[in-house]
């Protein structure tokens, strides 16, 4: 592979404890939004609150603020607006909590017929989901994570050693946590797309944790003298090049998305872009202390 960088000495270990301190503070973010977003008090889409969603199709543009001012007429309340200007679509959310959430969509439909007719909307999909139906799916939601970061630490423990597992573990949470945590900071709104988003992100900070540990695990043979900690850092500098330009492709992948994926595909690839660069960040400085702090714990401190 490419080598954009050569024969580093970076000592990543010696900021370790810099690191677990922004660790924390993303960290706790991430359960603060959980906390949230199981009460139901963070900003919570359709999927997970329940209410209707619909998506109207213009023959022209309609601007968004025409929109909101129809449906105010209307009688609606609580509504969130997306706009698709290059489709001249509009996705109008309207979050209910009641048991009975029918008829939003008939009303939404019948405004938009009465206040632009001359635009010829067209109803292009409906989405109804009761209270109940959303808190099963936001439970369902944080089992499928939970479960899935259970298998990774399985794995990994299965194919180096447990306190491999545990380190790519934390990380793995870690990553899930932090890019949970400043979605809810920036008041986006937490779906099913960000969950995917999310398992997404747990499945590339594993690779490239993965990565980082076989050469630790291929190092710990040859390197016999020299301390853990020596031997990690070397381990890491040896891989830093590989870790730059695989996160580096992804990135530029992910902002492609971002920029030209569409509104629908923003939030999804914006959670990729975080995502990545934490992932790359606590390969580094979260797995691997996690395992060098396991291991001076045993007292193996010379290999």
């Amino acid at each position: 592979m490419i080598e954009i960088i050569k024969n580093t000495k970076i000592d990543f270990m010696g900021y370790k404890k810099y690191a677990f301190v922004v660790s924390a503070i993303l960290s706790i973010l991430g359960v603060v939004a959980l906390v949230q977003i199981g009460t139901g008090r963070a900003n919570l889409g359709v999927d997970f609150a329940g209410g209707t969603a619909v998506q109207i199709r213009f023959h022209a543009n309609v601007p968004l603020h025409d929109v909101r001012v129809a449906l105010e007429r209307g009688g609606l309340r609580d509504f969130d607006l997306q706009d698709l200007p290059t489709e001249n679509k509009v996705l109008i959310r309207v979050k209910k909590q009641e048991e009975k959430i029918g008829g939003y969509a008939e009303t939404i439909t019948k405004v938009m017929n009465q206040s632009f007719a001359d635009k010829k909307p067209v109803v292009d999909s409906v989405t109804e989901i009761g209270p109940k139906v959303g808190a099963r799916l936001r439970t369902d939601a944080l089992m499928a994570i939970i479960v899935s970061v259970v298998c990774l630490l399985i794995y990994v423990g299965w194919r180096f050693q447990f306190r491999f597992g545990i380190g790519a573990t934390v990380a793995t949470f870690h990553d899930v946590l932090a890019v949970l945590g400043i979605f809810y900071v920036l008041d986006k709104e937490i779906n099913l797309i960000l969950l995917s988003a999310l398992l997404t992100i747990a499945g590339y900070s594993l690779t490239d944790t993965v990565v980082i540990f076989d050469r630790i695990r291929e190092n710990m043979k040859k390197m016999i003298r020299e301390t853990m900690e020596e031997m990690i850092n070397k381990s890491l500098n040896e891989v830093l090049s590989r870790t730059i330009v695989t996160t580096l492709t992804v990135f530029l992948s992910a902002i492609a998305l971002f920029f030209f994926g569409g509104e629908v595909l923003h939030d999804f690839s914006l959670a990729i872009i975080f995502g990545l660069i934490i992932g790359t960040y606590s390969s580094i400085f979260i797995a691997s202390p996690v395992v060098l702090m396991i291991d001076s714990k045993k007292g193996a401190k010379k290999r």
